[in-house]
């Protein structure tokens, strides 16, 4: 998460462990495109041929220049683990590459994850001497978590299935809130 900053250095900067390669690489591209290094870390950049001129050998500089930013940051926001895997690399492209390939079953495991959770979603009754907040603290909670595994779920469907599943005691509420609101549009806040 990132907080305050102090110039142009942000204060609290997102770690990478092994449960957050998603998140935490979105965060990282944000960090390096508002510092101005996300190409040297997506494209890389050329080596300096021998014989090469003056004007090259300036943007060969400014390019490693980027490129030790990056890296910086990048060494900044590993745990101990990953920046073990990265610590050989020459350049940020080279270790954002590492970085990849090993956190590359992270997307396969949301995956999966997802199927397992809208299981959940789709078998997820209230139940009968439960108090309606905690119903829908349940809803939120399954439907926050398939959000973050990647679901794309509107308020429509999560009022619906509120409606659909509370307890038959709700039933003449249930009837009620249908013929006077237009789901469409009902947030959950609301209901």
């Amino acid at each position: 998460m990132m907080g305050p900053t102090n110039g142009s250095f942000p204060a609290n900067l997102p770690i990478l462990d092994d449960k957050n390669w998603n998140k935490w690489s979105i965060q990282m591209k944000v960090i390096f495109t508002y510092q101005e290094v996300h190409e040297v870390v997506e494209e890389g950049y050329p080596t300096l041929a021998e014989g090469a001129t003056d004007a090259l050998r300036v943007v060969h500089r400014e390019n490693q220049k980027k490129d030790n930013k990056a890296m910086f940051f990048l060494h900044q926001c590993v745990d101990n683990a990953h920046f073990e895997k990265i610590a050989p690399a020459k350049t940020t492209r080279e270790a954002w590459q590492i970085l990849e390939t090993c956190n590359k079953g992270a997307d396969q495991l949301k995956k999966v994850r997802l199927q397992t959770l809208r299981r959940q979603y789709e078998l997820m009754q209230m139940e009968v001497n439960e108090k309606v907040a905690d119903f829908f603290n349940r809803v939120i909670d399954i439907t926050n978590q398939m959000k973050a595994s990647g679901e794309t779920i509107t308020d429509q469907t999560i009022v619906e299935k509120i409606l659909r599943t509370l307890a038959p005691r709700f039933d003449h509420i249930v009837v009620a809130i249908e013929e006077s609101k237009n789901l469409a549009i009902l947030k959950v806040e609301e209901l």
